[in-house]
């Protein structure tokens, strides 16, 4: 009776398991990542591919419930292998592998419908981390990234942003308002209340003298802000 009921306490329940692609034409960080990946039972690689169009065709024959995508590649480079991804109605979750690397492009794929980016050399439990909380509906963007993006675009305006006296986190959040985040995804990217970013953009719009999120943009963009 004591064997029967140490038994019944320790048995495992089944672990429902997050089904990933990876897409990189690089093989050794594709392995790499697949390593991680390995050491999770919360997670299965269900497939690897190198580049968009096989991964757009893989797609097609076996859903997953995240896809790691690469940001540049040969063929049909991540953002266009987003875009044609929404252009399909897909919403399946994106999220690209990057290096320091371009802002635009950046920008660029999260306009495209991407769920945020992580760094190629991240760590295991940051890796694991990021594709749960992208599996839960939320957005991911490492601070670092965004640190290295916002100082090195910073150089460039640097006088123009000076003399509209935006603050750091609202260039941040103008950055993901161009990407076409909501106020809430907007909140969830960055982990600030949904209530803080209203206000952020509030005074976002007196700075830039606009009467809308888009004509915000359109004058962020017209002042190289973003």
């Amino acid at each position: 009776m004591v064997y029967e009921q140490f038994i019944a306490v320790n048995e495992k329940k089944p672990i429902s398991q997050i089904h990933i692609a990876l897409v990189d034409d690089q093989p050794l960080e594709r392995q790499y990542i697949a390593s991680l990946l390995s050491i999770s039972d919360k997670i299965n690689l269900q497939w690897q591919a190198e580049n968009g169009e096989e991964a757009l065709k893989k797609l097609e024959q076996e859903k997953v419930d995240v896809l790691l995508c690469d940001l540049r590649m040969p063929k049909l480079d991540g953002i266009s292998t987003v875009k044609r991804m929404r252009e399909m109605n897909n919403n399946l979750p994106v999220i690209m592998l990057t290096t320091f690397s371009d802002y635009q492009l950046l920008i660029d794929s999260i306009s495209s419908g991407a769920n945020g980016f992580l760094l190629k050399d991240m760590t295991y439990n940051r890796l694991i981390k990021a594709i749960i909380q992208v599996n839960d509906g939320h957005y991911l963007f490492e601070n670092d990234i965004l640190e290295h993006l916002l100082s090195s675009h910073k150089k460039k305006v640097k006088k123009t942003q000076k003399d509209i006296n935006i603050s750091k986190r609202e260039y941040e959040i103008l950055s993901l308002m161009a990407g076409g985040f909501s106020n809430k995804d907007i909140a969830n990217a960055i982990f600030l209340a949904e209530g803080t970013v209203k206000n952020h953009i509030s005074a976002l719009l007196l700075k830039l003298k606009s009467q809308g999120r888009t004509e915000a943009i359109l004058k962020a963009l017209k002042l190289s802000l973003i």
